[in-house]
Order: C-alpha cells, then structure tokens, then sequence
C-alpha cells in the first residue's frame, strides 16, 4: 500500500506539474502569436505570408512544448528527438530546390523590393508584377506573357525595378547631317521639351553634341518625367522630332559609304 501510495504522489506531482507547464506554455504561445500578428499587421506584411508564418511557428512552439513535457514526466525523447532530427534533415535534402524558393518568397514578402503592378527585370525577363506567391513571382510582359520565376534565384540575385522611384531620366539620340545647323536644332529640342507638360522642368533638360559620327553629328537629350510617363514620353518625342526636323530643314542622316572608281589606264 505505501508503494501505491508512493506512486501515485511521485507521478501524480509530475503529471499534474506536466499539466500545469502545458497550460502555462499554450498560453505564452497565444500570446506570442498575437504579439507577432500584430508586428506583422503594422509592417504590413501580406495577409498569406503572415498567417502561414504565424501557423507554423505556433506548431513548432506547441511541439516543443510537448516533447518538453513528455521529458518532465520521466519519458526519454532522446531517440525520438534524433529520429525526427534524421527525418528532417532528409526531408530538407529531398526538397532543397522547393525549401530555397519558400526561404526567397519569405524573404521577397518581408522586404519588398518590389509589389505588385511594379515594371521589373529579373533573371533575363521584363515585365510588370502580376502575383507574389510563397514560391514563385509571376510576371505579365508587354506582349501578354506569363513568366514564372522561382523565388529562391529572385530573392538572391540582382533585378532592376523601373517603378521604385516616382521619376525617371528619359535619354535619346538624335542625329543631324554635316553642314546643318547644331544650334538650330538645339533650339528645337528645347522648345519641343519645354512644350511637352509631361516633362519636368527640375532637374532641366540636358541637351550637348556628343559625339561626331562617320554619318551623322549625334546629339544627346536627357530629359526627367514621372515613371508612369516614360515610354509614351520616349516614343512620342522621337515623333515629334522626326516631323519637327522635316519642317524646318535639319536632316536626319542615314549610314552610308563614298565608293570612288578610278579607270586604269
């Protein structure tokens, strides 16, 4: 009878310690995971990143919390920490490629180099942001493709966002042949830029002669606008410059070669 009697308190104090640290460990993890909801609320951390997130360090916590309890009470976990130590090492092998592009997703939702609708250049592709997924980023081209890039190579190598800043440079080339008048067509450039609303005025319109070709004198403009005005800015200045030139008589100069024949006598 006193051994019974013996048992009961020895394990009874353990189960009902073990109990109490379950309680006690639940609701600190409850806690933690509305304290975490909350940081990810203010930093505005997209709404699916942050519940699986948040799911999954809740399980990883209650586990722990678990294995932790099964050891108070007198159970050895010690094979099942390491069996499960060796299933996990091998899971993580088998999807290496898979668990690379999570880590890039996480790390592209949390940072943001770029967001949705914004026109980027990645891994030899330009296009506008369609989806940011938890694996890979899907891309819309000016021609209406869908690309699919994984998000491991995203998240660690370069790209070059085109929205990021509110304005952009706009450069061109203009060539004018020998003999036509460089000032002339400065004057033209300059007053097709100042009349053109879309360009700012700060900082002003870079306009120099560049560079003296084998066929043309080439012409360097550098103009700034909003970035959502760069590429009808872009095509439509060349436009205006082409029949502009015409009007006045400045001539845009082709390539071309001087063949002299001399007979032999």
């Amino acid at each position: 009878m006193n051994f019974v009697s013996e048992l009961v308190v020895t394990y009874g104090l353990r189960l009902l310690g073990a109990i109490i640290a379950l309680i006690i460990g639940f609701w600190l993890i409850k806690k933690l995971s509305r304290a975490l909801k909350n940081i990810f609320e203010k930093r505005e951390v997209e709404p699916s990143l942050s519940s699986f997130l948040l799911s999954l360090i809740v399980i990883i916590l209650k586990v722990l919390v678990v294995i932790s309890i099964l050891g108070m009470i007198g159970i050895q976990m010690t094979s099942f920490i390491a069996i499960l130590g060796a299933a996990g090492l091998a899971i993580g092998l088998a999807l290496s490629g898979t668990l690379q592009n999570f880590a890039g997703g996480v790390i592209l939702l949390l940072l943001k180099p770029f967001k949705v609708g914004d026109f980027i250049e990645a891994q030899g592709f330009l296009g506008t942001v369609s989806e940011i997924q938890i694996f890979n980023t899907i891309l819309k081209t000016p021609d209406n493709k869908l690309i699919i890039i994984p998000n491991g190579p995203l998240a660690t190598n370069s790209l070059t966002n085109f929205s990021a800043m509110p304005t952009r440079r706009v450069d061109w080339t203009f060539g004018i042949a020998y003999g036509d008048s460089f000032p002339k067509a400065k004057s033209v450039l300059e007053q097709l830029l100042k009349n053109d609303s879309r360009v700012l005025s700060d900082p002003a319109p870079f306009i120099v002669l560049s560079s003296l070709s084998d066929s043309s004198v080439d012409i360097t403009v550098r103009a700034w606008v909003n970035s959502g005005d760069y590429w009808p800015v872009f095509f439509e200045m060349q436009e205006k410059v082409y029949d502009t030139f015409a009007k006045e008589g400045i001539n845009i100069p082709f390539p071309q070669m001087d063949v002299h024949l001399h007979q032999q006598k």
